[in-house]
């Protein structure tokens, strides 16, 4: 059931990770799609510039993207592609990358359409890239929540805390959700994060949260390869079962952190400058 959102802006959460392969993207689609499943209105912002994975995962191909918004004419609605399962996405595009250098007639365009976004939708994901390039680094910031997506495998692990350290460092979050993905059972999962929680205790300024953890399951492979996700291809698989914990977890987070996609853009273009 949805619980509606009291407050004005859309929860803007960023969706990272240390490194590339841990499922990050296969998780905002799921996540998404389930969201939607309970009632919210749910957008994905894909901001993995130069890779479509949401758009494979989805099965869509976004006619425009966030730079025809901003420099070719269009209307917000029309860079909205909507997916097979309910949901909207926006591809980034270069789009974002030129938020430092628009005038001031297009940032009164950018707020005008931003407005309109945070009236449409309760949650937005933002997917970005992997590692801790300024590009993805400017995406968590902005957002006023982030889940960082690992696997038990230790590289995996290594280039996460890396992450969280650099997040840690400008002090830019002083809470982390956390997803284990790809874990073999449970008790490899706990394991994970327990590690994790504990090295990020005893040497960075910063809280983990444990937002849940995916079993590594046939039936995300599967929907990959089908590009149908595994939360509606496979309903009845562990992985779906897992993820549907995780959006209990999610929903039931306090509301008041979110302040809206108009927000969340301005902090970009403060950053990006």
């Amino acid at each position: 059931m949805r619980i509606v959102n009291s407050h004005s802006g859309a929860r803007v959460i960023a969706v990272t990770s240390g490194k590339g392969g841990v499922g990050k993207s296969n998780l905002v689609v799921n996540l998404a799609i389930e969201l939607t499943r309970r009632g919210y209105r749910v957008a994905i912002f894909d901001a993995d510039l130069g890779m479509a994975n949401v758009e494979v995962l989805l099965g869509i191909v976004p006619e425009y993207t966030l730079y025809d918004y901003l420099f070719n004419g269009k209307e917000i609605e029309e860079i909205l592609t909507a997916s097979p399962q309910g949901l909207a996405v926006i591809s980034g595009g270069s789009g974002f990358v030129e938020l430092a250098n628009l005038d001031v007639e297009a940032r009164k365009r950018l707020g005008i359409g931003l407005e309109k976004l945070d009236q449409k939708f309760d949650f937005v994901l933002v997917d970005t890239g992997a590692g801790i390039s300024k590009t993805v680094l400017g995406f968590v910031a902005a957002a006023n929540e982030v889940i960082v997506v690992l696997t038990p495998e230790p590289t995996s692990l290594t280039d996460g805390y890396g992450l969280i350290k650099v997040l840690s460092k400008y002090n830019v979050h002083h809470e982390i959700m956390l997803v284990v993905n790809k874990a073999t059972n449970e008790r490899e999962a706990q394991r994970t994060f327990r590690s994790m929680e504990s090295t990020t205790d005893q040497f960075l300024q910063v809280r983990l949260k444990n937002l849940g953890f995916i079993l590594e399951d046939k039936a995300v492979v599967k929907g990959v390869k089908a590009q149908k996700p595994y939360i509606t291809n496979s309903p009845s698989a562990p992985a779906a079962k897992n993820l549907s914990q995780i959006v209990n977890r999610l929903v039931s987070r306090p509301e008041e952190q979110s302040s809206g996609v108009q927000s969340f853009f301005g902090k970009l273009m403060r950053l990006f400058r």
